[in-house]
């Protein structure tokens, strides 16, 4: 096979599997979220990144510290995360709703959902933390990905879609 098939095969087959695009919000939108974001996140959008990887299942949220080497930002992202992955297993979704508003596309269901509906796991990363959502039902795992797609856009200047292989995760493999 000639080495420009090989190439054309490659980006083709690479397109095909990557994340459809979030539509970023509106700059004043991401001021506002930023804003409310900075009341209920302790730690530092500016030196973080929110990671959003759909799964399957559901769907993969990470916030680690762009320096390694910043052990405070990295203890506030764990402290948070595991607060809020602890008031997420209770359907306590009020820090979500401060943030982005109680409209929030997803919020409703996921309010709603019952614990044997959904698994949430919380996990230390060397670098920042992660909490995992597993829906046990289409409407849950859909209430995750809307979820998802809203804070990407609400948080698009400190924020990324997960991409295929992302801490093994991703949906798109």
């Amino acid at each position: 096979m000639k080495p420009y098939t090989l190439a054309a095969i490659l980006i083709a087959s690479l397109t095909s599997i990557s994340p459809q695009a979030v539509e970023k919000a509106s700059e004043k939108r991401l001021d506002e979220v930023a804003e409310r974001g900075s009341h209920v996140m302790p730690f530092d959008l500016e030196k973080t990144t929110h990671v959003f990887s759909k799964t399957e299942q559901g769907g993969l949220q990470q916030v680690i510290v762009k320096d390694p080497k910043n052990s405070e930002q990295i203890k506030l992202i764990r402290q948070h995360l595991a607060k809020i992955s602890a008031e997420f297993k209770k359907g306590d979704f009020s820090n979500p709703a401060k943030i982005h508003g109680k409209d929030m596309p997803g919020l409703k269901v996921l309010r709603n959902t019952k614990p044997e509906q959904i698994s949430i796991t919380y996990k230390e990363l060397p670098n920042g933390a992660e909490i995992n959502y597993v829906g046990k039902e289409a409407k849950v795992i859909e209430a995750i990905q809307q979820f998802f797609e809203a804070q990407l856009s609400d948080h698009a200047r400190h924020a990324v879609s997960g991409h295929e292989g992302h801490q093994g995760h991703s949906m798109h493999k």
